[in-house]
């Protein structure tokens, strides 16, 4: 499998094999590495690097640091060769620092963790051998195909339910009513690798206008449950209505994707109809089936499923149970299938988005003409290959290429990756099999303004005191790295220096091996000074304006906020990660309709989804996201169709600390969406993690200082 060659790489496993290497400069792995890199730098400076040498980069970075790693513990070498061939491989690292920097692309691959595919797996065998080092047997034997996994028979459950249910209905005929979908003919896009380009057309979409589906003008505005929609919402159930069957409904939150995925289902007559969903909108799912299509019945799995009614119109099972009700639940014969929040199936190799494509698959299996419905307001987090699991779950496109109908559409453009306009078409015919995006303020003009506020604050006492002593030894130990670094190389561009520490930096930090403080426990401790401050400012809000949300990151802060407030005299709730579906309901009810209800304390990732918390207009960001996504997605639960009022976002921040500086990096990284989405063009060299510009900042205004 593709994870086997890479046994030997983890150093709590299996010990990594000698390899055989003399300590000359020509031989040995690092100027096989080195002639590498510089042919990718050269592919870099003529333009974006493909995916074949987007591959041999990533293996690079891998070598390099099992190389590193291997030099430090050689015990046979003396100190003046392992700083030599430490030295060398820090040239290898300038230079893919430097080249990634011309291709940002390229910077998420330079620390990437996750296991090697099976074509990087054959590319690492190939270096390796031709540096003559000893491979392992695992490196050596490559398994190039990988069964399909499915669900542990001991973790399979079979509910009582779906037995009575599958008893009533033996066999399940399968659905002829839409032809079977007929392979890819042969034409001129056969013999071209697709799928990075595909990617390429969305990270190039400025100009592209927003990446929606021509949708028709709807028959009717009335839903069964009496209430009128919207016309943006009007015109997507109309498509569904008309025929088409796969969806990417990506709406900004807060402009009811919930209602017309469910609508969209009613009038394609896609019954029983499976919703996959996170745990903590269960319920809430329940009710908006209830609420917007009355006649349909609706069961959520919970557990074991003891529960729940098999004989339902529709079933609700979260992402986390989903393996062990995987068996059934793929032989119910669903005639449709929504996936809620779908950007929580973007890890290919996750056990969630395993079963999400496996139960996908057999529906459409059995009934070709089900309908598929992605939905996320946030699509795209970090990279553009987040869309890759996404389409594979709507049918458009496999492991490794276009399927039958996105092959159809493009070769429709008769252009190939080599020729003018390839990108612009190339995206046009993937919106089209059914990416469907809007803003708030292009469809929903009744909802009113939003705006985000900073609220400065002075960290004193001793909390503020080592807080900016934590920061000022992180800057020493970044400038003490570029010294290194820069003696080493003295020709070496200063800008690509600074990147490669920052990366270094980086890596090290997520491992916990910088030693002291890094980036991650600075923001943490950051957070904690600020949550009183934070707490004492919503107080003053709710006892002015009525009640506030109040969104943290860690547990700590929000427990600090909540003692803050009860000694005020004010009631809240709290919404949490480790509720129940119930309690969380409960607590969003009580909010709603509860005068005495002040304040809702909120995780900033567990309530960042499916909560519908307009009752209030005043949201108080007491930590900062590392996504300007997961930050927009808060202030949407206040921020939606409903609001009577202009809402106002309050971020605390700590001045003259790390806080303020990633204040300014979320908001100048809004770029991925609103380029590849909403077609507004954006520097690409503002790409990349808040973490990482962080670091280059503050090393970049250290050096200047030197």
């Amino acid at each position: 499998m593709a994870q086997t060659g890479q046994k030997s790489r983890n150093g709590g496993r299996r010990a990594a094999p000698q390899r055989k290497r003399q300590h000359q400069d020509e031989t040995g792995v690092i100027p096989v590495l080195a002639r590498i890199v510089r042919t990718i730098e050269n592919s870099a400076e003529r333009g974006k690097v493909n995916a074949a040498n987007r591959t041999r980069f990533r293996v690079v970075a891998v070598l390099v640091r099992e190389e590193r790693a291997r030099i430090k513990a050689d015990a046979s070498l003396g100190d003046a060769e392992r700083s030599k061939e430490l030295t060398r491989l820090d040239g290898i690292a300038t230079i893919m620092a430097k080249t990634a920097s011309r291709d940002t692309s390229l910077i998420r691959l330079l620390t990437d963790t996750a296991p090697l595919s099976t074509a990087a797996l054959e590319v690492r065998r190939t270096i390796l051998m031709e540096a003559g080092a000893e491979l392992s047997p695992e490196d050596l034997v490559i398994v190039t195909e990988t069964p399909e996994k499915t669900p542990a028979e001991d973790r399979q459950v079979i509910p009582q339910s779906v037995k009575q249910y599958q008893m009533s209905n033996p066999f399940l005929a399968p659905d002829f009513s839409a032809a079977q979908a007929k392979p890819a003919t042969e034409g001129r896009l056969a013999n071209w690798e697709l799928i990075e380009p595909l990617f390429r057309s969305f990270e190039v979409g400025a100009g592209g206008g927003a990446a929606t589906m021509n949708l028709p003008a709807p028959r009717t505005r009335e839903t069964p449950g009496g209430t009128e929609l919207m016309i943006h919402q009007a015109r997507f159930i109309e498509s569904a209505r008309t025929g088409h069957r796969s969806f990417l409904l990506a709406d900004e939150p807060g402009l009811g994707k919930t209602a017309q995925a469910l609508l969209a289902a009613h009038v394609s007559g896609s019954y029983p109809l499976l919703v996959v969903v996170p745990n903590v909108v269960k319920v809430n799912w329940a009710r908006e089936v209830e609420k917007w299509t009355p006649q349909r019945t609706a069961t959520v799995v919970h557990g074991d499923g003891d529960d729940l009614d098999a004989f339902a119109d529709v079933t609700i099972v979260n992402y986390e149970i989903l393996d062990r009700h995987a068996a059934w639940l793929s032989r119910r014969g669903f005639k449709g299938m929504i996936v809620d929040e779908a950007h929580f199936i973007k890890n290919k190799e996750s056990q969630r988005s395993k079963n999400v494509l496996a139960i996908a698959k057999s529906i459409r299996a059995v009934s070709p003409n089900a309908l598929f419905i992605a939905l996320t307001g946030t699509p795209l987090i970090n990279q553009i290959e987040d869309f890759r699991m996404i389409w594979q779950y709507l049918g458009w496109i496999d492991d490794k290429k276009p399927l039958a109908q996105l092959m159809k559409k493009l070769e429709e453009t008769e252009r190939t990756p080599g020729d003018p306009g390839f990108f612009a078409a190339a995206r046009g015919a993937v919106i089209d099999m059914g990416i469907v995006r809007r803003k708030k303020e292009d469809v929903a003009a009744d909802i009113p303004a939003r705006r985000i506020a900073d609220i400065p604050v002075e960290l004193d006492g001793e909390a503020g005191r080592s807080i900016r002593a934590a920061e000022q030894a992180l800057i020493s130990r970044l400038v003490d790295r570029y010294r290194r670094v820069l003696a080493q190389r003295p020709e070496a561009n200063p800008e690509d220096i600074i990147r490669l520490v920052a990366h270094a930096e980086l890596e090290e930090s997520r491992s916990a091996a910088s030693g002291g403080d890094n980036v991650f426990t600075m923001v943490r401790k950051i957070g904690q000074a600020k949550a009183t401050p934070a707490a004492d400012y919503t107080v003053n809000l709710a006892r002015n304006v009525g009640k506030v949300v109040f969104f943290a990151k860690h547990i700590d802060v929000m427990d600090t906020a909540e003692k803050h407030f009860a000694a005020a005299g004010l009631r809240t709730v709290s919404i949490r990660g480790d509720q129940s579906s119930k309690a969380r309901q409960e607590a969003i009810d009580a909010f709603t309709n509860d005068e005495d209800v002040a304040v809702a304390v909120c995780s900033l990732t567990a309530a960042g989804v499916g909560v519908n918390l307009q009752a209030a207009s005043n949201v108080v960001l007491a930590e900062l996201s590392w996504t300007n996504a997961e930050q927009t997605q808060a202030i949407d639960r206040v921020h939606r169709i409903g609001q009577g009022l202009p809402v106002t976002a309050w971020r605390i921040i700590a001045a003259g600390t790390l806080d303020a500086r990633i204040s300014e990096l979320i908001d100048a990284k809004a770029g991925l969406a609103a380029r590849a989405l909403d077609g507004v063009h954006l520097d690409e060299s503002e790409e990349g993690s808040v973490q990482l510009s962080a670091l280059v900042t503050m090393l970049r205004d250290a050096v200047s200082e030197l």
